[in-house]
């Protein structure tokens, strides 16, 4: 199989690593999230003119008509640069949700604007009760004339606090644990009963909490067909899958470079740290997992527009594999770092807290395994 990028992509690669290496430094993105916003919105209007927001959309959505292949090489860039912008939140998900389930109504009315920079998303679907089951919906959505009425809280809601509209899921029918029944919204996140608290997560990125109480929408904030949203939220959370395994990619490759670079320079009776066997075996572990996630990510982003059955199986594989790689890659590099690698002030530590954190989002390993094993029954 070739895995060499076509001529476009490397172009695509390359204008990222340029961008990311002349306005990504370390200092500048400790300021990014020390801001309101947490990330910058001239970096988000960069992104849109450079084409990056549209690459995985179609013509006529005002995109460039990519596969996931390129949304593969762009989160892998991000992982090398912790890049904190809203991307995952508002492209791969909350995009791709209205991709996916969209009216040709919406899809203008949504994409063309988001595409340009000038809307963002954010998709809430996790509650506290849920833990990575994507059927678990307490909240509810009653008819209400021509429309319903919101009801629930959803939590940990990346960059809640800064989209323009928010995707919500609410159950119209079934019981709480059914995968029928569930329905998307969209919601104006300013609308009457809304409100989010907005708070910095571990690995320093910005997420939300939403109430809704009792929150009116209208037949027309219906995203896809009411009660049928669990395939549409499965095939966007596997993109999502694929997007975070990229970026760990990208992270484990950047915290490798950087970790090798301190055991050569680190000097220790005389000789650099990294001349000692126990020290070069470590660092060959590390790269392995890294490597192995590489593979597994893109295996997982050639599948993503496969069979329903064949793309889960896969994003399972991966989500599990490249958690085991996330956390092993993470720590070590902390741990070889020694006392350094736990400051705030230094590089490698960032690396390990988004490691970690991509390791739980959307299931950790342990369901993952469990997904993959139930599938492959």
């Amino acid at each position: 199989m070739d895995f060499e990028y076509s001529e476009e992509q490397t172009l695509l690669k390359d204008s990222l690593r340029r961008f990311i290496d002349g306005r990504y430094d370390f200092e500048s993105r400790r300021k990014l999230l020390a801001s309101s916003d947490g990330f910058s919105r001239d970096n988000w209007r960069q992104f849109a003119e450079l084409g990056w927001l549209g690459v995985a959309f179609p013509e006529d959505s005002g995109g460039f008509a990519g596969s996931p292949v390129e949304t593969m090489i762009i989160m892998e860039e991000f992982g090398r640069g912790l890049v904190v912008e809203p991307y995952l939140a508002t492209v791969v998900l909350g995009g791709g949700l209205v991709e996916i389930a969209g009216s040709a109504a919406q899809k203008s009315e949504i994409l063309e604007p988001m595409i340009a920079g000038e809307l963002m998303l954010a998709f809430g679907h996790s509650e506290p009760q849920g833990r990575f089951n994507l059927a678990d919906v307490r909240t509810t959505a009653e008819k209400d004339g021509d429309g319903y009425r919101l009801s629930g809280k959803k939590i940990v809601v990346y960059h809640a606090g800064v989209a323009d509209r928010l995707i919500v899921s609410a159950r119209t029918s079934g019981d709480v644990r059914d995968s029928d029944g569930i329905t998307l919204f969209l919601v104006d996140p300013r609308a009457d009963g809304v409100s989010i608290r907005d708070y910095r997560t571990v690995d320093g990125f910005r997420a939300g909490d939403i109430t809704l109480e009792g929150v009116k929408v209208g037949a027309d904030a219906v995203l896809g067909t009411v009660g049928g949203a669990h395939p549409a939220i499965e095939a966007v959370v596997d993109r999502a899958i694929s997007a975070l395994a990229a970026e760990a990619v990208g992270a484990m490759e950047r915290a490798n470079e950087i970790t090798n670079d301190y055991l050569k320079s680190r000097k220790q009776f005389g000789v650099a740290i990294g001349k000692f066997q126990v020290l070069q075996h470590r660092m060959v572990d590390m790269y392995m997992h890294a490597e192995q996630a590489k593979s597994l990510s893109c295996m997982l982003a050639m599948k993503l527009d496969g069979p329903d059955r064949e793309r889960a199986l896969a994003a399972a594989a991966t989500k599990a594999r490249v958690g085991q790689a996330a956390r092993f890659v993470g720590e070590q590099a902390v741990q070889l770092h020694g006392g350094m690698g736990m400051t705030e002030e230094y590089t490698v530590g960032h690396y390990m807290k988004r490691l970690t954190m991509i390791e739980t989002l959307f299931g950790n390993v342990d369901h993952h395994l469990r997904r993959y094993a139930a599938l492959a029954d």
